[in-house]
């Protein structure tokens, strides 16, 4: 046995079995035991919430984007509606532009086609003075006295009815 108390094995197993021994009866491995598993309950736990709040950050990027689209729709609507009343305006206007340029040409046409009626009557009104006028001195110079002078008025009067 002498041998046996020598022995360096001997001993660190006795120390290695009286080292168990005490851990177990101090309940050390149920401690160690239940504080590994309360970590894995918080981590879990810790686990579990990330997983709910990456969910949430999930769905509220969702919620986000179609926010966007929805804004970028309506603003592409916006100026969609702001192209097409531009381009309404603009042919309004040149339709009122044509308008108005129509009426001040009947306007001017209808201003010259009186200016030349006009100039019309006059030049005939001349030529009738001028046809009465050679008429009368034409008359005058071969017919003399009462006769002469009534068959000149009464030349004058047919001449004039028949120009007019």
């Amino acid at each position: 046995m002498s041998a046996l108390l020598a022995n360096s094995y001997f001993w660190q197993t006795l120390g290695t079995l009286l080292l168990f021994w005490l851990l177990y009866r101090f309940n050390v491995f149920q401690k160690i035991g239940g504080a590994l598993d309360k970590r894995a309950d918080r981590i879990s736990s810790e686990l579990e919430e990330a997983r709910r709040l990456r969910a949430e950050a999930e769905a509220l990027l969702l919620e986000y984007e179609r926010k966007r689209e929805r804004a970028e729709s309506e603003a592409a609507e916006i100026v969609n509606a702001a192209r097409e009343e531009a381009e309404r305006i603009s042919k309004d206007a040149e339709v009122r532009l044509t308008d108005f340029i129509a009426r001040r040409t009947a306007s001017a046409e209808a201003k010259i086609a009186q200016a030349e009626e006009q100039a019309m009557i006059e030049v005939r009104d001349a030529a009738i003075a001028a046809a009465v006028k050679a008429s009368e001195t034409v008359l005058r110079g071969s017919v003399q006295g009462p006769l002469g002078e009534d068959l000149i008025k009464r030349g004058l009067a047919d001449t004039r009815r028949t120009l007019s």
